[in-house]
């Protein structure tokens, strides 16, 4: 196969990608790692020993956690190529993370406090509709003038639909926004011109608040909310199976990750077992 018939297949494959509705960030993750995978093989012909190769190339460089096979896996499946398809790394599941990745809840507070003081009243709120509801940022124009006023926001994403209820704290202070910006129908954040709030603006606001709130900018970002609410919603109601349909997870594996605490949390349980005498 030539890199010109490498070029054609990696365009269906998108095309298919897009068409089984995957993210937009699998998507382009799935591009750069098949994409990094032509660049290595630099006109070589696709063998098994070239992918194989590959895999040592990418242990070497990356910690075992980075090394995704995934990908490259889907695609030779697409191109009917099973036979190059590689096992992938055994990783022993973490029973806790890192307190340098890990939004503690006082410090999604001063967040807020951050975007208030700087008048911000539409990145406070929204801080707050995304951790209130564990939505992704992705999800965010469905919280619509008309979920608000109905108590609940109907999403629609990767071919599944669910229904996901706003806290009446939070719907009280979504409707005073509403009336305060004029908004009677359609997103709730939307730009000047009308257009609803994209990930990267999102993103850019809540660095902007990391120094003034005293917060690691390493921690802040629209998903770390996601994980902060899974923590805190299994922390009261201790059923994984409910959060991961709020969540909209397929896989209960996934909303494992989401509630995973801090090595401090962990220590405390593990002190609290009083087995060292």
């Amino acid at each position: 196969m030539t890199m010109i018939n490498y070029s054609m297949q990696l365009e269906k494959y998108i095309d298919y990608l897009q068409n089984e509705e995957r993210s937009i960030a699998t998507v382009c993750q799935y591009e750069r790692d098949v994409l990094r995978f032509f660049s290595f093989l630099n006109l070589k012909e696709l063998t098994k020993d070239a992918v194989l190769q590959y895999k040592q190339e990418l242990m070497k460089a990356y910690q075992p956690v980075s090394v995704k096979l995934s990908a490259l896996n889907s695609f030779f499946s697409f191109i009917g190529r099973d036979d190059l398809k590689l096992k992938l790394l055994k990783i022993q599941r973490s029973v806790y993370c890192s307190e340098e990745k890990e939004l503690s809840k006082s410090e999604y507070f001063r967040l807020i406090q951050a975007a208030e003081k700087k008048k911000n009243k539409r990145l406070a709120l929204l801080l707050q509709t995304i951790c209130g509801t564990g939505i992704r940022v992705s999800e965010l124009k469905y919280i619509t003038a008309a979920a608000v006023n109905c108590g609940e926001a109907v999403i629609q994403l990767k071919g599944k639909t669910r229904t996901i209820l706003l806290p009446k704290k939070l719907q009280k202070k979504l409707k005073n926004y509403l009336r305060r910006e004029r908004i009677v129908e359609g997103p709730v954040f939307i730009t000047r011109t009308g257009r609803p709030l994209d990930r990267s603006n999102i993103w850019k606001m809540m660095k902007n608040l990391c120094r003034d709130a005293g917060v690691d900018a390493k921690k802040v970002f629209p998903h770390n909310l996601r994980h902060l609410f899974a923590r805190c919603f299994y922390s009261i109601d201790k059923d994984i199976a409910r959060l991961a349909d709020i969540l909209g997870h397929s896989s209960i594996n996934t909303t494992r990750i989401y509630i995973i605490t801090s090595g401090t949390e962990h220590r405390r349980h593990l002190d609290a077992l009083r087995l060292v005498v």
